[in-house]
């Protein structure tokens, strides 16, 4: 005669199989390595964790993370000397036709501006979004409200020029999950700095697990993944996933204007720019300032290999040689 088998309330569950493997396909396993001594709540926690990340593509970018940091210098090449116009060099001509095209454009609403803000100030000892912060200006403005009242200039400005009653300029700032809440917040307070309250639209980027040297997940807690904001990269799946390129479309935008927070110089929504841009009638185009002298330490635009994709490199990846070199042919460095 058998004893009957009783299955005791301390006897431990494995993980569930399916995304065991899943995690070994993208060797991250380990995530369950404590998984024995998670509590029934801490390992519903951890599941739910789990299954709300796109495991595909964080194996991309963690992939393609490690690969560049191995990129030998040669790879890089300068961008060509044709591709680049500097307003300095231009005629008056030039500029004011350009001036009058982005103004053009701007009161027939089809420029947006995009604000890329979901870092906090953590360097500046706040955990506070960096756009709240006053810079040290006699005025004591914040980057929020710098930006904001340069969008209301040229918004008049365009009113002027096109003999409008008045023009709108949509503003899109990304967010993070740990700025949002206290960026609305800020924007209402201040009574959105003279723009309409209609006219800005918040969207949030997303996470992803911090990663080891190794690529591997970071736990924060045996049963939750310590995350960060995506980087400013992540504004492409955050403008799909919120469903605001549909948005663009609607409110008939056919140029955005891209810029970044901490950027306490930048003219929002230059006209200028904005006219070289449409004039020169291509996908894309980058302002940015010439680098001033070997030492400087900004990073430069360059060309990933012979014909390759545009992209900046850092300061502290240039080899001090090439930051060295000088373009014969204009007396400037090769790469600035």
């Amino acid at each position: 005669m058998r004893e009957p088998m009783g299955i005791h309330s301390n006897a431990v569950a494995a993980p569930p199989q399916l995304l065991l493997e899943r995690l070994k396909d993208y060797g991250q396993e380990d995530a369950f390595a404590l998984w024995d001594e998670l509590s029934p709540e801490e390992r519903h926690l951890l599941l739910n964790d789990i299954q709300s990340l796109d495991l595909s593509r964080i194996d991309r970018i963690i992939r393609c993370s490690l690969r560049s940091q191995g990129l030998p210098v040669a790879a890089i090449e300068p961008v060509p000397e044709s591709w680049v116009s500097s307003v300095d060099e231009r005629t008056m001509d030039h500029k004011e036709r350009w001036w009058k095209m982005g103004l053009k454009a701007v009161s027939e609403g089809k420029l947006a501006v995009l604000l890329l803000s979901g870092g906090q100030g953590t360097r500046l000892g706040s955990s506070d979004p960096k756009g709240c912060f006053n810079v040290g200006l006699p005025s004591g403005k914040s980057l929020f409200q710098l930006q904001a009242e340069r969008i209301l200039c040229v918004q008049r400005l365009a009113a002027q020029a096109m003999n409008e009653g008045s023009v709108t300029i949509h503003w899109y700032i990304m967010t993070s999950p740990f700025t949002d809440d206290a960026t609305g917040k800020f924007f209402e307070s201040h009574k959105y700095f003279g723009l309409e309250a209609d006219q800005v639209t918040f969207f949030q980027q997303g996470t992803i697990p911090c990663i080891s040297k190794d690529g591997r997940y970071v736990m924060e807690t045996p049963f939750k993944f310590a995350k960060s904001p995506d980087g400013n990269g992540g504004v492409y799946t955050a403008l799909k996933s919120s469903r605001l390129l549909e948005d663009t479309a609607t409110r008939g935008n056919k140029y955005v204007d891209c810029f970044g927070v901490d950027n306490a110089l930048v003219r929002v929504a230059d006209p200028t720019f904005l006219g070289y841009f449409i004039d020169k009638g291509v996908a894309a185009a980058a302002k940015v300032v010439r680098k001033a002298y070997p030492q400087e330490k900004v990073g430069v635009s360059v060309r990933r290999g012979k014909g390759g994709p545009l992209t900046v490199v850092e300061y502290t990846e240039l080899d001090q040689s090439l930051a060295s070199a000088v373009n014969q042919q204009t007396g400037r460095l090769r790469f600035c």
